[in-house]
């Protein structure tokens, strides 16, 4: 496993992309927008591919309330063999396909209930 990148929510993905470009030096990777169109995402990377993703749902803005943190993702050779193998603590979103995003992912909960992505790529 490698740890692939961390979701911020945001109130606005493309001046909170600007800022970690402009401020902190980081690259624009790669974007999407989900298949319902209510969240677009921009991804910003440092020099060893590592991003964070900012995610701007509509109609949400996060608050201080520690909503502006959502998971962490880990890549994983088979979402599946990992969904089953891995002892978690709660399922948030069991094995699906997200064309859009490229991948096949399963949200987990840590006994903390901190959220885990696991990707693996189509």
């Amino acid at each position: 496993m490698e740890i692939l990148h961390t979701c911020l929510n945001v109130a606005d993905a493309d001046q909170a992309a600007d800022w970690y470009v402009d401020e902190l030096g980081l690259e624009r990777s790669w974007e999407f927008t989900t298949a319902d169109g209510d969240a677009r995402n921009v991804y910003v990377a440092d020099g060893n591919g590592v991003e964070f993703q900012l995610s701007d749902t509509e109609g949400a803005t996060p608050s201080a309330d520690g909503d502006r943190y959502d998971h962490v993702a880990l890549g994983v050779d088979d979402v599946d063999v990992a969904f089953d193998e891995i002892n978690h603590y709660g399922v948030v979103e069991p094995p699906s396909d997200h064309p859009e995003a490229g991948a096949r992912v399963a949200f987990v909960e840590d006994p903390d209930g901190h959220v885990v992505e696991l990707i693996e790529p189509l």
